[in-house]
C-alpha cells in the first residue's frame, strides 16, 4: 500500500478556514505518485503582518507537533519581503517543507479557485511532484492594488449593513417624515445635478469618517520605519474602501426605499397645486435623491452601532490585534 503524504493546512480562523475546509479533496497532480492525507487545523499563527519568519516558524512548530510531512499556513493577513518590500503572495522554507500563503494577495475575485491552485502548486512543489504540464509555477510576489482588492474583499463591506441596523431604521423613518414636506420638496428642485452629487459624497464621506473616529479604526504606525509607515497606510487604505463601499449600499437601499414609499403615497400634481408649481414622477426620483442623503447624516449619525464587532472586522488592524492578544493568552 502506497505511503501518503501528510499535509497540514494550518487556517487563520473564520474566512480562511472555510477555504481550507474546501481544500481536503485536493489530489497530486500525477495518479501515479504518492496521495495526500490532509489534515485541517484552525487557529491564528500569524503574529505580525509583516514577519514572515515568525509564521514560518510557527508552522514548523505545529508540523512536527502533529508530524506532518508539508504544512501551509494560510492566512487573511498580508506579507513583505524584508530585502525589497515587495508584497508577498506566498513564502517556502523547501528545506523545512513549510510555506504561508496570504489568500488576499490572490486578489479577491475568484478566491477559492486561486487558492485551491495555489495549494496544490505549493504541496506540489514541495513534495517533488512538479511536473511540466501538470502544474503552472506559483509567482513569490503579487502587486500592492491585487493586494488591496483581496483585503477589501476579505473584510465582506456588505456585511456592514447588518451592523447599522438601528441607524438605517432611524434614516428611513427620517427619510419617510422629509418626503411628504413642503420644504424638502422645494429644496430638492432649487438643487441642480452636480449639488446632488456633492451631497451624496458628502453624506457617505461623513458617515464614513464618523464610523472610523467612534469605532477608533484608524492604524497608527507602531514607530517611525518606512514599513511601519507603510503597512498602516494599507489598512487605512483598505478599511476605508471597505466602509465607503459598505455605506454605499446602505445609501442605495435607503435611497430605493424612499422613492417606492414616495410612488406609493405622493401624488405629484397635487403637490404641485400646493407648491404652484408643475411637478411630475420624474421629480420624485430626484427627491428620493436628496432625501437619501440628508437622512443619511441624520439617521446614521443620530443612533449608535447596531453591532460594533461588524464595523471593528472592516479594519486588519484590529483583527490582527486580537490575534495577538489570543496568542498571548493562551501562551499565559
Amino acid at each position: 500500500m502506497t505511503k501518503g503524504i501528510r499535509v497540514g493546512l494550518l487556517a487563520d480562523p473564520a474566512a480562511p478556514t472555510e477555504i481550507a475546509r474546501l481544500l481536503s479533496d485536493l489530489e497530486p497532480p500525477s495518479e501515479d505518485r504518492e496521495p495526500w492525507d490532509i489534515e485541517i487545523v484552525s487557529e491564528p499563527f500569524a503574529m505580525d503582518c509583516e514577519d514572515v519568519e515568525t509564521a514560518l516558524a510557527r508552522l514548523r512548530d505545529h508540523a512536527r507537533q502533529h508530524e506532518w510531512d508539508i504544512v501551509i499556513g494560510l492566512t487573511e493577513l498580508p506579507f513583505r519581503d524584508e530585502d525589497d518590500g515587495r508584497y508577498l503572495l506566498a513564502e517556502t522554507d523547501p528545506r523545512q517543507q513549510t510555506a504561508v500563503l496570504s489568500l488576499p494577495a490572490l486578489g479577491g475575485f475568484g478566491m477559492r479557485a486561486r487558492a485551491r491552485h495555489a495549494v496544490r502548486a505549493l504541496v506540489s512543489g514541495m513534495a517533488g511532484n512538479a511536473q511540466a504540464g501538470h502544474s503552472e509555477p506559483l509567482p513569490r510576489f503579487t502587486s500592492r492594488w491585487r493586494l488591496l482588492v483581496g483585503m477589501v474583499l476579505a473584510n465582506r463591506p456588505w456585511l456592514l449593513v447588518p451592523g447599522l441596523k438601528s441607524a438605517l431604521v432611524a434614516a428611513l423613518t427620517t427619510g419617510a417624515v422629509a418626503t411628504i414636506n413642503s420644504t424638502v420638496w422645494l429644496l430638492a428642485g432649487s438643487l441642480s445635478p452636480w449639488r446632488l452629487i456633492v451631497a451624496t459624497i458628502a453624506s457617505i464621506s461623513l458617515v464614513v469618517a464618523w464610523l472610523v473616529i467612534d469605532g477608533a479604526l484608524w492604524d497608527r504606525p507602531d514607530d517611525g520605519s518606512r514599513d511601519a509607515r507603510e503597512r498602516s497606510r494599507l489598512y487605512n487604505t483598505s478599511t476605508l474602501v471597505t466602509l465607503t463601499i459598505g455605506i454605499f449600499i446602505c445609501y442605495l437601499a435607503l435611497y430605493l426605499v424612499n422613492l417606492a414609499w414616495a410612488l406609493f403615497v405622493l401624488d405629484p400634481a397635487v403637490m404641485g397645486g400646493y407648491l404652484h408649481a408643475t411637478l411630475g414622477y420624474g421629480d420624485l426620483f430626484v427627491l428620493s435623491w436628496f432625501v437619501a442623503s440628508a437622512a443619511t447624516v441624520g439617521g446614521a449619525l443620530g443612533t449608535g452601532l447596531e453591532s460594533e464587532e461588524a464595523i471593528r472586522a472592516a479594519a486588519y488592524s484590529k483583527r490582527e490585534k486580537e490575534r495577538r492578544n489570543r496568542l498571548a493568552h493562551e501562551r499565559t
